[in-house]
């Protein structure tokens, strides 16, 4: 079964920079050892709530403030995405926590970059995410810097951080200012709690971080089903934020029986410890999936990258 995945290429939507340092570059970058690294980056089992998984991001966060170590920590992960076989990533991060000594919004996203050019063989694209609870200013600084790399590595802007404490609401003008400049956007939403999802869809979201709250409202699935909306589904990490009990009890399978658009990612490789070849291994052995099926939504969500039609063409070709 591992192997038959391993051989399968893949494409990932919705996978964290800094949530995806690895333990042992972690541990060069900071000279603590891996046991410590471990214990400060790799979230429980089961977390009481979103915000007790968030906190696994302050320590790498803390050493992500170089060019060098942005360049350093982009090259690792591209790396590791080659070794199993993920042929095109969308790789998310919010510029703004990197500037604490002294770095430009810029300057993190032309160093990230730098380091994703390293690997020739995967294609890769940024997504950069305003941050919840942070200033209109630092998120608009976020919008301008996507504009200016729009088609040059970035190709979106996401909206991530703490659903519950702060609601898409309060960030619904960004998006219609980013809307204007023609930037494609994703959102966090329906992770906590499906009461962001209404705004996500009304702010004409084509994909959406998650989304699978929408379990608990009939009206919203058919919403989503009806617009055709993907949802990025991250199953190991709903399970960590306390989404649902357990995975028997997530709704991916029922999602994908009922034909909504869903990808498969892994949203934080590090913090929920694990990799995308171990994401589709769990649901095979839970629910009734099939590699067609994860080649199914794989192809179905090359339509749903950022990526542009010829892009899109090429893509579908390799997937074949």
């Amino acid at each position: 079964m591992l192997e038959e995945i391993e051989k399968l290429k893949k494409i990932e939507l919705h996978v964290h920079l800094d949530g995806s340092v690895s333990l042992d570059l972690a541990s060069k970058l900071t000279n603590l050892p891996i046991l410590k690294i471990k214990d400060k980056m790799v979230a429980k089992d089961k977390c009481l709530d979103l915000g007790e998984y968030l906190l696994m991001f302050d320590l790498p966060n803390s050493f992500m403030q170089t060019k060098e170590n942005l360049k350093l920590i982009a090259t690792d992960l591209v790396n590791r995405l080659e070794q199993e076989n993920v042929i095109y990533a969308e790789i998310r991060f919010a510029p703004v926590l990197h500037t604490k000594k002294g770095l430009t919004q810029e300057e993190v996203v032309s160093a990230v970059l730098e380091g994703l050019k390293e690997n020739k063989k995967v294609k890769t694209n940024l997504i950069l995410s305003l941050m919840r609870g942070f200033s209109r200013q630092d998120n608009l600084k976020t919008i301008e810097v996507a504009y200016l790399y729009l088609g040059k590595g970035v190709v979106a802007i996401d909206l991530a951080g703490d659903e519950k404490k702060y609601k898409l609401k309060e960030y619904k003008e960004l998006f219609l200012f980013a809307k204007k400049k023609k930037i494609p956007f994703t959102i966090h939403a329906g992770e906590v709690d499906y009461k962001d999802l209404k705004d996500a869809i009304n702010l004409g979201v084509k994909r959406i971080g998650h989304g699978v709250k929408c379990v608990d409202k009939k009206g919203l699935k058919d919403l989503i089903l009806r617009k055709n909306i993907l949802l990025e589904i991250c199953p190991t990490s709903n399970i960590q934020t306390n989404a649902f009990p357990s995975l028997k009890e997530h709704p991916v399978y029922l999602l994908y029986k009922e034909n909504f658009n869903i990808s498969i990612n892994t949203d934080n490789r590090t913090v929920s410890n694990t990799t995308l070849n171990q994401e589709y291994l769990k649901l095979m052995k839970t629910f009734p999936f099939t590699k067609e099926d994860f080649l199914k939504m794989n192809l179905n969500s090359v339509n749903y990258t950022f990526l542009t039609p010829l892009e899109k063409i090429e893509l579908l070709e390799k997937l074949k």
